[in-house]
């Protein structure tokens, strides 16, 4: 079982505007002295940059969920996967801007977003709240948290040492949060083979993206086991594959 660690949540101000927690920008001495003992990871630095998420757009959510997974919630509820993309872009602000924009996408609303962006120099910034969904991978956003990577390509995120550092400590922070094995961390080309994947159109049921494949999340879970056995952590199983008769 992975131990979670309780992060104190007083709120500070930052330049620009932007409220993080202490736990954002590093961990406190409580933290700090629990994880030594223990085993874990803290909390890694994180910017809150929020997208609109209003009422209307949580409607949207909310009704897309009873489309395609049969709730009508907009809910993010104990997510058993995280979902690594890139965002086949070489800025965070055209990322972002996408997913603020809330365009329609496959002719559906909400738009897409993620619930993280890692800029290309390191930099993590938070989206939208944990318990909220958010429109990242088709099947998968019912119980998926999504991470977007500033990035052209697997090769470029992953030869990123500054934004691979990053995200291997959110990854396994998350992980360690919300209890999910590392054989539920996954590359949104591998949802297919997810046994969490549920999608209830038809013609939808096949869909995803190219990006992290298998080549690469084998990489990728390998870095967050390395890192999870540095820090004590226990990440449970690889992936067990389902076939998706795609």
């Amino acid at each position: 079982m992975i131990r979670a660690v309780t992060v104190a949540l007083a709120t500070i101000s930052l330049l620009g505007g932007v409220s993080v927690s202490p736990a954002d920008l590093h961990a406190s001495p409580l933290e700090a002295r629990h994880v030594r003992a223990s085993g874990g990871i803290a909390k890694p630095p994180i910017v809150w940059k929020p997208i609109p998420y209003g009422a209307k757009r949580l409607d949207e959510m909310a009704a897309y969920s009873k489309r395609h997974y049969g709730t009508r919630t907009y809910a993010l509820t104990s997510p058993h996967v995280i979902v690594e993309h890139y965002t086949d872009g070489t800025s965070f602000s055209s990322a972002w801007n996408t997913f603020a924009a809330n365009s329609k996408h496959n002719g559906e609303l909400p738009g897409v977003c993620a619930h993280f962006i890692i800029d290309s120099d390191g930099t993590i910034y938070q989206l939208a709240k944990l318990d909220v969904r958010c429109r990242h991978a088709i099947g998968m956003n019912w119980t998926a948290i999504g991470i977007e990577h500033v990035g052209t390509s697997d090769q470029v995120v992953l030869g990123d040492h500054e934004q691979m550092r990053s995200s291997l400590r959110l990854t396994l922070w998350l992980m360690q949060r919300y209890d999910i094995n590392v054989g539920n961390v996954i590359g949104h080309a591998e949802t297919l083979d997810s046994s969490y994947h549920h999608e209830l159109y038809p013609d939808w049921q096949c869909w995803t993206h190219a990006d992290f494949p298998h080549w690469a999340m084998h990489e990728y879970r390998s870095r967050v086991r390395d890192l999870a056995t540095t820090r004590g952590i226990r990440v449970g199983a690889g992936p067990a594959w389902v076939d998706n008769g795609c």
